[in-house]
């Protein structure tokens, strides 16, 4: 639909012609002259014909273009059909552990056994992906804790990142606070920051880092971010040992009170993945606990067309300059 942003201001396309009648005249004064029997001869009295169009022309010249400046100053706009937008509102950050103990391979994926990172790689992609409308984030740690992709509407970036991560690349120890500490500074000064996520994947306890979860748990909870912690690792795997094949518990390491303690003081939950079956259960768990589409705006494009009627009235005041000058 047309419409003017000011349409008020067209009241002001009659003001030359108020002024033109309401302006007083201006006074006519008497002045001595010579007076010469045969002025009518030497036409001198009225104007030549051709004298009168010109002005006729320049009148009509103006009219036009102040129709086409007030019109401009009016502010025309066409407006598009309305768009739906869909959004949540939230920031999300994902904090994946690479430690050392990432390398083991008690996952299974399309029949083959992977490590725990691969396991992470290949089924985080889809809920990365679920996420339209969210602002995703992506914290590597070990050692030490790196943020490796800020908050982003861009999923596909997030997800390269993600792929490219490699175990041992921030360290082979696990500093759990750490991650949490840096998704805190990261998230408290977000324009929205009233629906902040953390979604920590580790398989490991806090061996590292400047900082204590129970430090990371305090921080969390001054800024409201909401923690759902997920411990990795399968209970019982088979390893080849000189005896034959040996039954150990590759999660032996896995601090999961420390885990349910961050997700319950934080207002999140504590999820447990043995298998790829679980972590894909999982993700679907934390969508229906984070659902995406919270609230629908509707958006309608707007194309200004101010410029069409200002470059035709500036056009017409350099045509009306010209003849004038001539």
């Amino acid at each position: 639909m047309f419409e003017f942003v000011s349409p008020w201001l067209l009241l002001l396309l009659p003001l030359p012609w108020l002024v033109w009648r309401l302006a007083p005249e201006k006074k006519k004064t008497i002045s001595s002259g010579l007076y010469i029997p045969f002025a009518d001869d030497l036409q001198l009295v009225t104007p030549a014909q051709h004298a009168i169009m010109p002005q006729r022309w320049l009148l009509w010249i103006a009219v036009i273009a102040w129709c086409l400046l007030v019109l401009a100053v009016a502010r025309p706009q066409w407006l598009g059909e309305a768009v739906e937008l869909s959004r949540s509102g939230r920031d999300v950050m994902l904090a994946v552990d690479l430690s050392g103990s990432m390398k083991v391979k008690d996952f299974t994926l399309k029949g083959q056994q992977v490590n725990r990172l691969t396991a992470i790689q290949s089924l985080a992609g889809a809920f990365i992906d679920r996420r339209e409308g969210d602002r995703i984030g992506l914290i590597l740690f070990g050692s030490q804790a790196y943020l490796q992709s800020p908050l982003t509407f861009d999923r596909t970036t997030v997800q390269i990142f993600l792929q490219e991560a490699v175990i041992g690349l921030a360290g082979e120890n696990t500093a759990i606070g750490d991650a949490i500490g840096l998704a805190v500074k990261r998230l408290k000064d977000t324009i929205n920051n009233t629906d902040l996520v953390m979604i920590l994947l580790t398989d490991g306890m806090n061996t590292s880092g400047e900082l204590s979860p129970e430090e990371g748990i305090q921080l969390a909870k001054e800024i409201g971010l909401r923690i759902h912690s997920i411990g990795m690792g399968a209970t019982s795997m088979q390893v080849p040992s000189f005896f034959g094949s040996q039954t150990i518990n590759p999660s032996r390491d896995l601090d999961e009170e420390m885990l349910q303690r961050i997700a319950s003081e934080t207002g999140g939950q504590y999820f447990r993945a043995r298998d790829s079956q679980e972590l894909e259960r999982i993700y679907t768990l934390i969508d229906q606990l984070e659902p995406v589409q919270r609230e629908q705006e509707m958006f309608r494009p707007v194309q200004a067309l101010m410029m069409y009627p200002l470059s035709l009235a500036i056009l017409l005041g350099f045509c009306l300059l010209w003849l004038r000058a001539r």
